[in-house]
């Protein structure tokens, strides 16, 4: 199910705070990809026994329960959804890609000439499934993995999966997908047909977790505000659907250690919750076919990864109520949340920082990848977040007071009327950010100045603060002072 991810050029936001749904199910989810799902009593218990419980990777694609025209198979998505029960959680659906016997459409597209077809196979799914799944997303972080169709062509695959299980229930739910955090494709397809059609949103925001172990974390708080300024101009009936992220990871690799890997899980999860979002699906439970991304490596033994989720939902709850945001000492990251037997501040600093921070009183600090408790009155942070129980009223108070403020990102932009950036020995960012981060800034200074030389790769992305540009189409002028090198190529 995973893919590669198109670049995050430029990120577009609201000043909007999100505010918690009341039919949100448990936040903490796990998801699989195709090899691991047809083994899931490998990982199963182990999700089972951490408080995981909304699970991606129930086997009702098209090919899987119709292999052959008008025949249908039912045996392995029955002992999954026996399994399930058993372990006490539950697995979400995903009606997605064609059958071998479908030759009306090319290999990998969209269903879109065999529209009876695909409607009579999600009609005999959800009947026979027979309310024991919920929720079902249509077609897997589209326009991937349709042949580059359009979105207009998604948005009649959207319709008639609507009209065809509600039909055989009533009571399912069918999720709006896209790529990444790709507002605009969902924007034309809901203008294309799919408007109404669709009870939740899922989103896939791999590339914009990345961004903020750069210190981007504003870009990340701002996806479900996004989202909803979007559906409130063009889908007012859905402007409050649940949305969730399901699937989000990060892949160890020679620059990212399992420790990283945590550190991300935390961040994901608190800034998740912290903007509304009703469920976060990791990627994955155990390392399958895409890599070294699971809470499990390949022989089940848990990474530290896992242990961070596991205290994640210790010390939040089932169900966390999310009560604001702050910044300590000006500048590290914190995330309050009333959690299962105190309130809990999630926090960290940004990267290359280490801070001390004075909390007035003696805390419980937890290590969240090693589950070690130390009692202290004084904290000091890294970019390696912590879980702070028993978080000081004083601070409770401040981030409640901001909770429906917009996240800063060196300053509120909100009302300003221009961005910059300012390249130098030091950049200088008033709400316009480089991606190549302050690190490059002395290595791209050209004739002495502050320029940067554009034979130098890296530093050329940007992103708007997202409490500056948001998904309204408005007018933008952007200035860009140039000059020659002096070998003038």
């Amino acid at each position: 199910m995973r893919n590669l991810f198109l670049p995050l050029a430029i990120s577009l936001a609201v000043p909007l705070a999100a505010s918690a749904q009341s039919t949100t199910p448990n936040p903490f989810g796990i998801g699989a990809d195709n090899q691991t799902s047809q083994a899931w009593n490998k990982w199963l218990p182990q999700m089972s026994s951490i408080g995981l419980t909304e699970v991606r990777g129930l086997r009702c694609g098209w090919g899987d329960v119709e292999p052959e025209e008008g025949k249908w198979a039912w045996d392995r998505l029955d002992n999954q959804l026996r399994d399930a029960g058993a372990q006490h959680v539950n697995f979400t659906g995903l009606f997605v890609y064609l059958t071998k016997w479908d030759t009306k459409d090319k290999p990998g597209g969209l269903p879109i000439n065999a529209l009876p077809e695909w409607s009579e196979y999600v009609t005999q799914t959800v009947k026979h499934i027979g309310g024991r799944v919920k929720y079902y997303e249509v077609w897997n972080e589209p326009p991937n993995f349709t042949n580059n169709a359009p979105a207009s062509d998604y948005a009649k695959v959207v319709a008639a999966t609507y009209n065809a299980a509600k039909a055989a229930d009533p009571n399912c739910l069918v999720g709006l997908a896209a790529q990444s955090n790709n507002v605009n494709y969902l924007y034309q397809a809901i203008r294309a047909g799919a408007k109404d059609h669709f009870d939740y949103v899922t989103l896939h925001p791999y590339e914009i977790l990345g961004s903020a172990g750069n210190g981007s974390e504003a870009v990340y708080m701002s996806i479900v505000p996004t989202m909803r300024k979007m559906l409130a101009a063009e889908d007012p009936a859905k402007v409050n659907v649940p949305i969730w992220f399901t699937e989000l990871g990060t892949e160890i690799n020679d620059h990212i250690s399992p420790d990283d890997q945590a550190h991300a899980l935390v961040k994901a999860y608190t800034m998740g919750i912290g903007q509304g979002v009703s469920c976060i699906q990791w990627f994955e439970c155990m390392d399958g076919d895409s890599g070294k991304m699971g809470l499990l490596d390949r022989d089940g033994k848990p990474r530290p990864a896992y242990t961070a989720m596991a205290q994640l939902v210790k010390q939040l709850g089932q169900h966390p109520d999310y009560l604001g945001w702050i910044l300590l000492n000006n500048q590290d990251y914190g995330f309050v949340f009333k959690g299962s037997t105190s309130n809990v501040l999630a926090t960290w600093a940004p990267p290359g920082v280490t801070d001390n921070v004075n909390l007035g009183q003696p805390v419980q600090i937890i290590d969240p990848i090693s589950g070690a408790e130390t009692t202290a009155a004084t904290c000091a942070l890294t970019n390696a977040p912590v879980l702070i129980s028993g978080a000081p009223q004083n601070l409770v108070a401040q981030a409640q007071a901001n909770k429906n403020r917009p996240f800063p990102w060196g300053g509120d932009y909100t009302n300003a009327k221009s961005v910059s950036i300012t390249m130098g020995a030091r950049n200088v960012e008033k709400g316009l950010h480089t991606m190549s981060g302050a690190t490059l800034a002395a290595d791209v200074s050209a004739y002495g100045g502050s320029a940067r030389s554009g034979a130098i790769p890296g530093g050329n992305v940007f992103v708007i603060d997202p409490n500056f540009l948001s998904f309204t189409t408005v007018p933008i002028e952007i200035t860009v002072v140039v000059r020659r090198n002096p070998a003038n190529d």
